[in-house]
């Protein structure tokens, strides 16, 4: 995702992401919320009636960069090695 644009404040935007595997977003961007930058994903989703729908998360971008979301189990988390 290339950065053409600087957010105004209390806006944001997203951008249809490449998706490597169906747990990927399905969009991508940025947002400036109260003086606080964000990074956005965006998911298309269908609820039980059967409607479309975006939902959307959003993680302090001084958190540190975003991250694909874990293809591990709770369990398969929890039987990594402890480094101490």
């Amino acid at each position: 995702m290339s950065k053409q644009f600087e957010n105004k404040p209390d806006s944001g935007a997203v951008f249809k992401n490449e998706k490597q595997d169906e747990k990927d977003r399905d969009y991508a961007g940025d947002a400036l919320v109260g003086g606080v930058h964000y990074w956005v994903s965006c998911y298309v989703n269908t609820s039980k009636a059967g409607k479309k729908y975006l939902s959307l998360r959003f993680k302090p971008k001084d958190a540190g960069p975003q991250r694909q979301p874990s293809t591990k189990t709770a369990a398969q988390e929890m039987d990594d090695e402890i480094p101490f």
